[in-house]
């Protein structure tokens, strides 16, 4: 949540020719991050939960490239652009680590069930 109120706070700065385009770009992809945990976080087991924390990353992806072309474009400041990429790329760190951590769950349940139907 913090990261998507840093996106708008540097994008209420972009000139008003970018409204529907960069700027409604960078929100949105900021938006769908926390969204798509929420969404998959109310699914009931991790293998569903996973494709969305894998989507957030994708969209933590995009976001980090248009916060480069608002860089280039000069709509944010140099250190702007880095504060908000090193924010990005903890983010990624932390739903990779959640991927593979509920990936590593799944994967024991699964094992569990298969040996309890199989009668072991």
């Amino acid at each position: 949540m913090e990261m998507v109120a840093a996106i708008y706070g540097a994008t209420d700065r972009f000139p008003s020719h970018e409204r529907f385009g960069l700027v409604s770009q960078l929100r949105r992809a900021a938006v769908s991050v926390p969204s798509n945990v929420a969404e998959g976080g109310n699914h009931y087991s991790n293998r569903d939960f996973v494709p969305f924390l894998r989507h957030a990353r994708g969209s933590l992806a995009g976001i980090e490239t248009q916060v480069l072309i608002a860089q280039q474009r000069e709509y944010v400041p140099a250190t702007t652009a880095a504060k908000l990429t090193q924010q990005l790329d903890e983010l990624g760190r932390i739903l990779s680590g959640l991927i593979n951590s509920l990936k590593e769950s799944s994967q024991t349940q699964d094992s569990g069930l298969r040996t309890r139907d199989s009668g072991l």
